[in-house]
């Protein structure tokens, strides 16, 4: 990370209505990918890129709280993004204040690109495999976009985390809650539970996940399955993941994970693998895997099934 600048946040501080801060650093960092990925099939080969770069600021009030700011730059990766003209080609995406203190703990308001504090949760033990452009169906997450507050309460005890956030919703949409906990109280075991509601005029659902993590030696255990209860009939979900990973040496990795997605309306369940290999050397890391779906689209003719093996190169500055 690059601290480029030092700037006063007293103009934060008086947007907020709070007063004077101290000096504070603003510092961005960036991150770039390059690759390659094949599908079985006739789509062949095509290359991939990634570039983002995240702009940070954080000061200290004289009343003791602190404030922080977060912008990211990432071109054609904004939700707004599927508009014409100018938003079409906007480069802004995720941007944050949070205020904090001890005591208070800390208020997270996401004006784009937040999560909920189940939806924060519900990434599968394999990062979303299912998520790979073979055309899966998307999951349900509890509501999450723009205009979302998230507050982690002060500690309690040890190791406990506790969230809350509070979307207000838009048109054809009413509020939402979510809540989530978190412990990690015992040496390697992480575990979390999140709930949360997805809520318009018509419909209301909710949406609960589960995440257990363990870590013994150079093996780690990742179980996660998130359910999505919808009012409305036969749309009920469930996607069930695990990971198991072994560390080979500081440098090297490797990992076998498994997804299935488990639709209601339908009788034969999506199913997604992938094993992956990486080396990482400093701010750069080289991977490679191979992905394997079954019954894309809740089908099972042979056409269902698809291929793909990634080799890329990332690189964090």
């Amino acid at each position: 990370m690059n601290t480029f600048k030092k700037i006063g946040l007293t103009a934060l501080a008086g947007s907020l209505v709070v007063t004077s801060a101290y000096a504070g650093a603003v510092s961005v960092a960036g991150g770039a990918s390059m690759g390659v990925k094949n599908n079985k099939g006739n789509q062949g080969k095509s290359w991939t890129m990634g570039n983002q770069l995240t702009f940070t600021g954080a000061g200290e009030l004289d009343n003791g709280m602190n404030v922080s700011i977060s912008f990211v730059l990432d071109q054609a990766d904004d939700s707004t993004t599927t508009g014409t003209g100018h938003n079409a080609t906007s480069p802004f995406d995720s941007h944050s204040v949070t205020v904090s203190s001890d005591a208070m703990g800390s208020l997270t308001m996401h004006g784009e690109g937040g999560a909920s504090a189940q939806a924060a949760l519900d990434t599968t033990a394999g990062g979303d495999l299912w998520d790979n452009g073979f055309g899966f169906t998307t999951p349900e997450a509890s509501a999450g976009a723009g205009g979302m507050l998230v507050y982690t309460l002060p500690s309690v005890m040890d190791d406990l985390t506790l969230k809350a956030s509070y979307t207000a919703g838009g048109a054809g949409k009413g509020s939402a809650m979510a809540y989530s906990v978190s412990y990690a109280g015992v040496e390697g075991l992480t575990l979390d539970y999140g709930m949360g509601e997805t809520e318009t005029v018509a419909a209301t659902a909710d949406t609960t996940t589960i995440r257990a993590s363990y870590a013994y030696g150079s093996f780690t255990g990742t179980y996660v399955v998130t359910d999505h209860d919808d009012i409305a009939a036969s749309n009920d979900e469930e996607v069930t993941s695990w990971k198991l990973s072994y560390t080979v040496n500081d440098d090297i990795s490797v990992s076998y994970s498994q997804e299935t997605h488990d639709d209601e309306g339908t009788a034969i369940d999506e199913e997604v693998d992938s094993v992956n290999v990486s080396y990482t050397s400093g701010g750069m890391t080289l991977s490679a895997a191979q992905i394997n779906a079954d019954n894309v689209g809740n089908t099972n003719d042979a056409s269902a099934d698809k291929e793909r093996w990634t080799v890329s190169a990332s690189f964090a500055f």
